[in-house]
């Protein structure tokens, strides 16, 4: 870290904390946030000073590239509070990596670790009364950088923002969903940024999520191109287990690297799961189903954790999949486990939590 960058962070302080007002029991996701955000601006080919102020709207000229060029990218973490009141952060050297691959992808800068990590700390230190204990609770972290250079040339803007905001959360999704496998349209392709978290993936999911919830489904479950083989659940990374056996696509330019995708991993193998990364065909899950070896679905993400998947449909046709008791399912022994790894409340052998 360099000392120097911190020690010149900027902080303001609102007059008046809002957190007396706030409904910890009633939290819907991503839709409040706490008193202060950072933010750094990048221009004349370097990163500025970090500052702390108050969350505020952002002014920016209409012709700020972003609005017309789709320049933004973003990462989703959390932070958890253990009951002696010490707070940690789960792997965020993962989420400022992916960040960086992210920016490159999209011709913007990459930033260091002091003003992402650094910064963040500062961040949540200023904020640690919104850090709420109990497992289930968490400070969901949303870092992301914007294009903010004036004028509609079709080129790289030379000037960005970044911005940290922070958010109580709980769960993402509360109880089961059914889901749609796509046979129309794709999340991503072959060389394009599908392996980025870029804004303009999750915009372009929207509408055909939007056809499946209107038919009755949760979420879709996204394809390749040629819609042979399954890739990610909705904004999840998705695993499929059959029989013993915990299969899950592997990384590429369309699927996203998921953190807590490859923390289950780990986990899984830890606990002696017979689990294989490879490219999942919709043709061997459709059998699965249909012989009554496919036991689960499950997708995985920073947000929901571990969300259960209760069926699916595919074409014409619902295979709804078989009641498990809870002690058997994979999904949920995963969700335990990492969850009270991030709560403290069970060992850390992997070095994942890091103290603020």
């Amino acid at each position: 870290m360099d000392l120097d960058i911190l020690n010149t962070l900027k902080l303001t302080k609102v007059a008046t904390s809002k957190i007396d007002t706030f409904d910890f029991e009633n939290v819907k996701f991503g839709d409040k946030f706490t008193d202060h955000m950072l933010v750094c601006e990048y221009k004349n080919g370097s990163w500025g000073t970090l500052e702390i102020k108050p969350y505020a709207p952002i002014t920016l000229d209409p012709s700020a590239r972003v609005f017309h060029y789709g320049q933004a990218i973003f990462e989703g973490m959390k932070t958890y509070k253990e009951e002696n009141d010490d707070i940690w952060m789960f792997r965020p050297d993962q989420n400022f990596e992916r960040f960086n691959k992210s920016a490159i992808r999209l011709a913007m800068p990459a930033i260091d670790e002091t003003r992402f990590i650094g910064g963040l700390k500062e961040l949540i230190k200023v904020e640690k009364d919104w850090v709420r204990k109990g497992l289930g609770n968490s400070l969901y972290i949303r870092p992301f950088m914007i294009a903010t250079e004036s004028g509609v040339i079709a080129s790289p803007s030379n000037e960005f923002l970044f911005c940290i905001l922070l958010s109580p959360a709980k769960s993402y999704y509360a109880g089961k969903i059914k889901v749609q496998i796509a046979d129309y349209y794709s999340r991503a392709a072959n060389g394009g940024i599908g392996a980025a978290k870029a804004a303009g993936n999750y915009s372009a999911q929207f509408y055909p999520t939007k056809l499946a919830q209107e038919a009755g489904f949760n979420q879709v479950i996204w394809t390749d191109s040629n819609h042979t083989h399954l890739e990610e659940a909705g904004t999840m990374n998705v695993f499929f287990r059959i029989n013993d056996t915990l299969f899950t696509a592997p990384t590429s330019d369309r699927i996203l690297d998921g953190v807590t995708r490859k923390s289950l991993i780990e986990l899984g193998e830890s606990l002696g799961y017979d689990i294989k990364i490879e490219p999942v065909k919709v043709e061997t899950i459709l059998e699965a189903a249909k012989n009554g070896s496919l036991k689960e679905i499950f997708g995985a993400g920073t947000a929901a954790v571990v969300n259960q998947i209760e069926g699916f449909a595919y074409k014409d046709n619902y295979y709804q999949l078989p009641e498990m008791a809870d002690e058997d399912s994979y999904a949920l022994q995963l969700k335990n486990a990492l969850t009270k790894l991030q709560n403290k409340l069970a060992d850390d052998p992997f070095n994942w939590t890091v103290k603020i």
